[in-house]
């Protein structure tokens, strides 16, 4: 039972962390962004490489953390702007399904871009994994790293509550995510907020493929699994919530956690079966955004 809890918090972890910046961009610029996946990927190889390099410089093997923080921040700092200001801009307050193709099409492009750069050989990052040693919790031993891991997701989340309950900019997101017409007549730089928006979304989910990447191989098709679950995560959570967030990265993560360790060929679909049952009873989700009444 303790094995499960803990790979379940490890999953649910980096998975709160990628859906907690989906349900974010969502929230501000009302956007399903298929492209999430990508930056997810982007910032795993932007990793594999900042790694790759600080070992090349034989830099302290500590470095490749903070290597792996730059990564996600250098993916945040190119994508982000190219893409809200080059491209989604334009189709503001257009048709919900036409920004689910646009985000899809970018989608396709990036997956071909990450080909391009890094190619099709995968890239393992195994250096930070070995820092934090072994665990011992009762009579099973685990790697370090995967508490670090859950430590960092409670850092980000408390990091994106705080800023958006306790700053000046958080309350003017929020009065933004309530009503961007009444929020632009009050003066307020909706086209600004939602720049910052979409710049925490793309570093949430490259932070998230960083910080991920020494569990796992990098290698083309990485983003597909990952955009399906985090879509799952806030679908459960219920879209635009960060509590929602944070309750349905847990429920994914146990369910799949006691799915592989009871029934492995049950993997994935008991993570959607969790999801229909939801959906059956909560039809937008365990924590639905209150909505304004418009007299």
């Amino acid at each position: 039972m303790v094995t499960i809890l803990i790979d379940g918090l490890t999953y649910a972890s980096w998975l709160f962390i990628v859906a907690l910046g989906l349900t974010l961009v969502f929230g501000v610029l009302k956007i399903l962004n298929i492209a999430h996946g990508s930056f997810y990927a982007l910032g795993a190889y932007a990793a594999a490489s900042f790694v790759g390099w600080a070992g090349a410089m034989k830099l302290a093997p500590g470095f490749t953390l903070v290597a792996m923080l730059l990564a996600a921040v250098a993916v945040a700092a190119l994508i982000a702007p190219l893409t809200e200001r080059g491209l989604l801009r334009f189709f503001y307050g257009r048709d919900e399904v036409l920004l689910v193709l646009v985000t899809y099409a970018m989608f396709l492009m990036l997956e071909d871009i990450t080909k391009l750069v890094w190619g099709a050989t995968p890239y393992y990052v195994s250096e930070p994994y070995s820092l934090f040693g072994s665990i011992d919790v009762g009579t099973q031993t685990y790697v370090g790293y995967d508490f670090v891991l859950v430590a960092l997701a409670l850092v980000v989340g408390g990091a994106v509550w705080w800023w958006l309950n306790r700053t000046r900019q958080g309350k003017i997101t929020l009065a933004v995510i309530h009503n961007a017409e009444v929020a632009a007549s009050m003066g307020v730089n909706v086209s600004r907020v939602y720049m910052l928006a979409f710049s925490i979304g793309v570093f949430l989910a490259a932070i998230g493929g960083a910080f991920t990447a020494p569990m796992i191989s990098v290698q083309p098709g990485v983003s597909v699994g990952v955009i399906i679950l985090s879509f799952a995560v806030v679908i459960i959570g219920g879209l635009g919530s960060i509590e929602g967030a944070a309750v349905g990265a847990l429920i994914v993560g146990l369910a799949r956690s006691m799915a592989v360790h009871l029934a492995p060929v049950a993997e994935l679909f008991s993570i959607y079966m969790v999801m229909a049952v939801v959906l059956m009873f909560r039809p937008e989700g365990l924590f639905q955004r209150i909505k304004a009444r418009k007299i």
